[in-house]
């Protein structure tokens, strides 16, 4: 098993408000795509290669680690803008790339930047992970494997002491919680067959999250099925095996989700933590996975799959919304415009809706991350309330420091969620 003070949570992170939630909430690295080259280049919000610099000093600042996400697939035309986001990554102290195409890991090697091999490579056996160790001292293994393969894979590892290119262990990355392809380890071609637009290169058209009838050519008869969602995969979730994972010799858990909002990534990220320290203070009973799992259904999800293939069992889990079944839903109310620092008290002007006592909020800001809380005791223009609406200025107590400008929204349970 891998000792609980080396297992790594790795946070999504597709913006600084997302950077400041998942440094809050415990992380122990980021990863992170810029506006080129990266699975997420039109589907998430990416940072910029000027952007670099502020990474890396403000995740070090906190012992966090920074990764580079480089995933795409290759072409000549690219290898020129490859070498300049990695040139610049290096220059800026990030601490490593996530690379997918040879031609990347090759430069990378070159110049010494630590690399870690994408799950697009599907590794899937140690022999294959023999191979990478020349290059690399991290590798992502294939989706598809299940913990007994996971596990023998670790077992190798440890029993001939492979050593990574860095002269560490190889050292074993998995997804445990977020979105899944319905394709091998991502690679999907249906994008690019119907829209042109390849997913291989950042531009997926998230095809497989529509509805989908199936019909009889011949005849045109329509064969009836229960869910019309029967290519979009419910999210991966190992919360509830995740004494297992830690014991299969998987050493950093990696949350998907660069374009999903910074309370995703806080509340993923928390939850995950506590876990951890359960396990590791002999605390990780099925009463807590419970309220784990409460945890993780108030943020976005496609449906929460329990673990699925890690457990050998068949991929049975599909969604079966196009959207979010998040039980919780957040609405924009307005902004900080001031903070009294000595009260710990927020002042804010409402701009849209209302609010009133007893709500509980959400504030999301680049340097403030995510902060929750209840309002106890509201203040409207200076005078104790018991709502507020559009115009009003606002006061309550907050647990800790917000900054102007902050975002503020309070946070409501949804009646149901929408199967559109």
């Amino acid at each position: 098993m891998i000792s609980l003070d080396k297992a790594e949570i790795m946070a999504p992170v597709g913006s600084f408000e997302s950077l400041a939630a998942s440094i809050h909430a415990g992380a122990d690295s980021v990863y992170f795509g810029v506006t080129q080259l990266n699975m997420r280049a039109k589907a998430a919000h990416n940072m910029t290669l000027t952007d670099l610099d502020k990474i890396a000093q403000i995740a070090h600042d906190s012992g966090v680690k920074t990764y580079l996400v480089v995933n795409t697939l290759l072409y000549d035309h690219d290898t020129v803008v490859m070498r300049k986001i990695v040139d610049t990554a290096k220059a800026s102290d990030i601490d490593a790339i996530i690379a997918f195409d040879f031609a990347c890991v090759n430069y990378c090697n070159l110049i010494k930047m630590p690399v870690h091999m994408s799950v697009q490579f599907s590794i899937s056996n140690y022999e294959t992970v023999e191979f990478f160790a020349r290059h690399t001292n991290r590798v992502v293994l294939a989706r598809e494997l299940n913990l007994e393969q996971i596990r023998a894979i670790y077992h190798q590892i440890t029993q001939n002491q492979l050593m990574g290119n860095e002269g560490r262990l190889m050292e074993i990355e998995a997804f445990a919680h977020g979105a899944l392809c319905v394709a091998q380890s991502g690679r999907c071609w249906m994008s690019l067959y119907t829209d042109n637009s390849s997913a291989n290169r950042g531009a997926c058209r998230q095809n497989c999250r529509a509805k989908y009838k199936i019909t009889d050519v011949d005849t045109g008869n329509e064969l009836v099925v229960d869910n019309h969602y029967i290519l979009s995969a419910a999210d991966i979730c190992t919360i509830d095996i995740l004494d297992q994972l830690l014991q299969s010799g998987v050493q950093v858990l990696k949350i998907e989700g660069r374009g999903r909002s910074p309370e995703y990534v806080s509340t993923v990220v928390k939850t995950y933590k506590k876990a951890l320290v359960d396990i590791e203070k002999g605390e990780y009973t099925k009463e807590k996975v419970k309220e784990y799992m409460k945890d993780l259904e108030k943020v976005f999800n496609r449906k929460l799959s329990h673990g699925n293939y890690y457990l050998g069992k068949e991929i049975g889990a599909y969604s079966d919304v196009y959207g979010s079944r998040a039980t919780h839903e957040k609405e924009f109310i307005g902004r900080v415009v001031h903070y009294f620092p000595k009260v710990n008290v927020a002042e804010i002007k409402i701009d849209t809706g209302e609010i009133k006592k007893g709500d509980n909020f959400l504030f999301i800001g680049a340097t403030t991350g995510t902060l929750e809380g209840k309002i106890t005791e509201l203040h409207v223009d200076g005078k104790t309330s018991e709502c507020a609406s559009r115009g009003d200025l606002i006061t309550f107590k907050v647990s800790d420091r917000v900054r102007i400008n902050d975002k503020l929204y309070i946070v409501k349970k949804k009646n149901k969620y929408q199967n559109t």
